[in-house]
């Protein structure tokens, strides 16, 4: 049987361009580590209050550095059904350093893992281009550069939050899929069922990317019984049944514990009210000083719902669809056009100098526009080559494999809404979609066209290096 680790060493032609984007990675971690490192380093009781207060980049979270410090199921189960359970490992290795050094080395382990997958990723991505999409050597590493100038790209690669991770599993799907479409061989069950519990367990919606490329790959053999049942039911049906009894067993009885200590507090602060008012209050009627009570806490009730709707948190957030578990995550009020300028094409590739990496759910407003119009002139020239790359792509089963899953992310983040109001730190799970069409329209081109979108391509990312690396920096070492 082939060693399937095999597909990790690095070949001949990749060695030079490996060691580059290692080099890049490691640098752009390290400017990271360094920010916190005197704070992060400290051996504490709360280590959630330690990272989320103290770190900010856009609006990741540092989940990832309160599991490995302290092994719970701090995400949100159902969007991250099995990411604490990978967390387990990086755990118990920093446990075991905490005891020999004294300190809490989780900034080195988590960096240990968002490089691998962020240099994998951009392996496998070069793959994608050189194997599958057929492109020349020199093509398959500028667009492989292109795409790693992306600012989100970047920024993900050195943040302790899932979205590296995700984009690892998807490329790396991809180049598999695209492996077995040239050979002719199908998605086995097996197969199918492990890239969707690694992939759906980092981030649940992306695990529907695994099914749509078991659909691709195997064709009508996708609607078979046994496919459907076993590779694509009953896999779904487990991580759900998984998640609500993690939920049961690990955050039933926290949430629970929660809602006790709220009601408690909010009886001692109503009681602390009600004895202050019959302070202040000369009516002696119970009846009346009741109704004037009541008044009182009708007021500040209103009071708190007019201020806490001034506030980030509340204000950036838009009108979702309902109420219910999962509708009350949709948004329909944040506006489509201008989250698509700005923070679906926009941020994700090139930042914003004005409330740079800022979070929506503090100081920076949802709709940020750039001060230049040199940066509308860059986006507008890269969704250009992305459409007319398109056009090209249109008779690629394997392009429109990989068009699904940004698809997918279009009809959650943009439709129904999900995120939308900081859309582009899920530019990780997207983007890649942008230099793969743009190698459809390259490999196309004839001797002049191909020259002049080389040059193009080429000074667009080393534009966007500069001025992503420098605002990256300037704001990590502030």
């Amino acid at each position: 049987m082939k060693n399937p680790f095999h597909i990790f060493r690095i070949k001949r032609e990749e060695r030079w361009l490996a060691l580059a984007a290692f080099l890049l990675i490691t640098v752009l971690n390290a400017l990271c580590i360094y920010k916190y490192f005197d704070k992060f380093t400290q051996i504490t009781n709360n280590y959630h209050d330690l990272f989320v207060k103290n770190f900010h980049i856009s609006g990741f979270d540092p989940i990832t550095y309160t599991v490995v410090s302290h092994w719970d199921t701090g995400y949100n189960i159902y969007r991250h059904p099995l990411l604490a359970f990978f967390m387990y490992v990086p755990n118990q290795l920093n446990q075991g350093m905490m005891m020999l050094t004294g300190i809490n080395l989780v900034q080195f382990i988590v960096a240990a893992i968002l490089i691998f997958c962020s240099f994998y990723a951009f392996i496998f991505f070069y793959r994608i281009l050189r194997e599958i999409v057929a492109l020349q050597r020199i093509d398959a590493t500028i667009l492989t550069v292109f795409f790693y100038s992306f600012s989100y790209i970047l920024v993900s690669s050195i943040v302790p939050d899932h979205f590296i991770l995700s984009m690892f599993m998807l490329i790396l799907t991809l180049y598999v899929a695209g492996k077995k479409m040239q050979r002719n061989h199908p998605f086995t069950k097996w197969q199918t069922i492990l890239f969707f519990f690694i992939t759906a367990g980092i981030s649940l919606n992306n695990g529907v990317k695994v099914f749509l490329a078991n659909l691709f790959v195997n064709g009508k053999k996708f609607w078979r019984p046994a496919n459907l049942i076993l590779a694509v039911i009953i896999p779904s049906a487990l991580i759900w049944v998984g998640a609500r009894m993690e939920w049961n067993h690990f955050e039933k009885s926290k949430y629970q514990h929660r809602q006790e200590v709220k009601a408690q507090k909010d009886f001692i602060l109503r009681a602390n009210i009600y004895k202050n008012y019959l302070d202040t209050v000369s009516a002696t009627d119970s009846a009346e000083i009741a109704a004037g009570f009541q008044q009182l806490m009708k007021k500040r009730i209103h009071d708190k719902y007019v201020s806490d709707h001034q506030k980030p948190w509340n204000l950036h957030t838009g009108k979702p669809i309902n109420k219910t578990e999962f509708g009350q995550w949709t948004d329909i009020s944040t506006p489509r056009w201008a989250t698509l300028v700005e923070n679906f094409f926009g941020e994700p590739i090139q930042l914003h100098r004005d409330h740079l990496l800022q979070d929506t759910l503090t100081k920076r407003p949802v709709i940020v526009e750039y001060r230049w119009i040199g940066s509308y002139v860059v986006e507008a020239i890269i969704i250009l080559m992305f459409i007319l790359g398109i056009c090209f792509a249109r008779r690629s089963r394997f392009f429109w494999m990989a068009f699904s899953f940004f698809a997918f992310d279009v009809f959650i983040h943009i439709i129904l809404g999900f995120g939308i109001n900081e859309v582009y730190i899920m530019g990780a799970h997207y983007l890649f979609i942008i230099p793969l069409a743009i190698a459809y329209l390259v490999r196309r081109l004839r001797k002049e066209g191909i020259g002049i979108a080389r040059v193009v391509l080429s000074l667009i990312a080393v534009y966007l290096y500069i001025y992503n690396i420098t605002l990256l920096t300037q704001y990590i070492l502030e």
